[in-house]
């Protein structure tokens, strides 16, 4: 069982794939000589050969129409978007076609493509290299999106992506690329990523991230616990679509709830999981499901993104007022 960091594993999932499955190819801007922006796919091509690790243009329109056209003829492609705010130019392309032509073609075709996204702040990036944009992709039917918070994960739920037959949004917090952790050599018991993974057991509150906010919901469940708050905190993994029995379950056993995420608290992905909970689980809930996440601003420049940012002081506080209610 090998430490890795976050990137390591990403790019370990890559690499069996590639093995794997003659099929794979990893493309995307500097993914092959450079190995990508965080070196993700560092070695890939020296290995595999540049008919299967692909540098791209500079042009995601093209890359994500490209992977498409790839899927439809029995390839299963491997997108990498360099940062998130370089995916709009391919958004077209994946909300028009990407998520569609399944349905369009009365389930006659498979388009196995994975997008990777770099996602979220944290690391005092420039404009447009900080975006959190998950919920675009989550309200489009037809694309699974699923987030990885750990190397584990980062490894096998990428595995699984590529292995679906579906399309995957499959985002990547950059901020925890040089976490390490364990990586097993074969999943086990580790969970399928359409579902969630309760991380960490609690009573009093339940608490729902992903991404990047995983790690700090973790370290306010330890504060809270020097307050005599039990936290528990699930870690979603799939954003589309969720877990709701997961979800649901442990609302039901707390009475309260806190969603955190990075992305602005409007109609983010946290208003549709605090709908689904009020839905699901009204006579349980002691106070209002609760949102931290991003102010409902443009992202701002990097001196200021530890104020935009959630951190352990807005999740307690938020704990606290829920206790108040």
């Amino acid at each position: 069982m090998p430490v890795l960091t976050l990137s390591q594993a990403i790019n370990t999932g890559l690499r069996r794939a590639l093995e794997d499955d003659p099929a794979v190819i990893v493309m995307g801007q500097d993914v092959g000589g450079l190995g990508g922006v965080f070196r993700v796919t560092d070695g890939l091509q020296k290995d595999f050969g540049a008919d299967r690790v692909i540098d791209t243009p500079l042009a995601e329109a093209g890359i994500v129409g490209t992977a498409i056209g790839l899927a439809l003829r029995g390839y299963r492609p491997v997108c990498e978007i360099q940062f998130d705010g370089f995916v709009y130019p391919a958004f077209n392309q994946i909300v028009s076609q990407l998520a569609k032509l399944r349905a369009r073609s009365g389930g006659r075709l498979a388009l196995p493509v994975v997008v990777r996204i770099p996602v979220g702040g944290g690391i005092g990036a420039v404009e447009h290299h900080s975006e959190s944009n998950e919920a675009y992709f989550a309200h489009t039917a037809g694309l699974r999106v699923v987030c990885c918070s750990n190397p584990q994960d980062g490894h096998w739920l990428l595995r699984q992506a590529i292995d679906c037959d579906d399309p995957v949004i499959f985002y990547e917090p950059k901020r925890r690329y040089w976490s390490k952790s364990d990586v097993p050599e074969d999943p086990g018991d580790l969970p399928r990523f359409e579902h969630a993974q309760v991380l960490r057991d609690g009573g009093d509150v339940t608490v729902l991230t992903y991404g990047g906010m995983v790690d700090t919901c973790l370290r306010a469940a330890e504060a809270a616990e020097e307050e005599g708050h039990s936290l528990e905190v699930i870690d979603l993994r799939t954003l589309s679509p969720l877990d709701i029995e997961t979800i649901t379950e442990s609302v039901r056993e707390t009475g309260r709830c806190v969603v955190v995420h990075e992305a602005p608290t409007f109609a983010g992905l946290g208003a549709e999981i605090g709908a689904a909970v009020t839905e699901h689980c009204f006579y349980h809930l002691e106070a209002p499901v609760l949102r931290v996440g991003g102010y409902n601003t443009p992202y701002p420049p990097a001196k200021f993104e530890d104020q935009y940012l959630p951190d352990l002081d807005r999740v307690l506080d938020a704990v606290d007022q829920s206790f108040a209610w």
